[in-house]
This record gives structure tokens, C-alpha cells and sequence, in this order.
């Protein structure tokens, strides 16, 4: 069972998850402080490719299943057509309203 994206605790964090359901580019990098950093699965990435890979040219998805840490920790059901679904969990650093730093990898 899944949460609604409307009901997730941390506004910044459904915005996110908003974006890359909508796959959204331009909303996605406005969350995003100028220096944000990310990584998958332990390994540093950069965002722009990333998300370019894993979400906007793969039609990623994220499906919520629970959220902790005021909701700026989740375990999320994701998919894309690269590498369908999976469990996966993801970690956000939240500054002033945006995205400083993202984590995810599988859970």
C-alpha cells in the first residue's frame, strides 16, 4: 500500500516525488539547491545525468511506501523502463526549502 503523494510529511520531499512522477525537468532542478549533491547505491553521481538516465528518458516512477525521519526518509517502490521495479530507499537533506543532497539505493 502506497501513499498518496499529497500526504507525504515534507513539502520539498512531495515536490520531488510530484517531479519525477510528472517528470517534470524544470520543477525537479527548482528543488534543487545550486550545489546539491546525490548519490546511488554508495556510488556519487551527477545529478543532471542521473536523473536524466534513471528518471526522465527511463519514465521513472516513485511509489511511496512509507515515510520517517519528518518525512525526509522513505522506502519507495520504484520503476523505469531501464530496469523495471524495485525496492529502493531514498534520504533528503532539506535547506531553506530545497534539496542540498539526495541518497538512494536499494532497500
Amino acid at each position: 500500500m502506497s501513499i498518496q503523494v499529497n500526504r507525504l510529511t515534507d513539502p520539498t520531499v512531495r515536490d520531488f516525488v510530484t517531479a519525477v512522477n510528472s517528470h517534470d525537468r524544470a520543477a525537479f532542478q527548482a528543488l534543487l539547491t545550486a550545489d546539491a549533491t546525490m548519490s546511488d547505491d554508495g556510488n556519487g553521481q551527477d545529478i543532471s545525468e542521473w536523473a536524466e538516465r534513471e528518471v526522465f528518458s527511463s519514465h521513472g516512477h516513485m511509489d511511496v511506501e512509507n515515510e520517517s525521519d519528518g518525512g525526509r526518509m522513505m522506502i519507495v517502490t520504484y520503476r523505469n523502463d531501464t530496469w523495471g521495479e524495485m525496492r529502493t530507499k531514498w534520504r533528503f537533506t532539506v535547506d531553506g526549502g530545497k534539496i542540498s543532497r539526495f541518497e538512494t539505493g536499494q532497500a
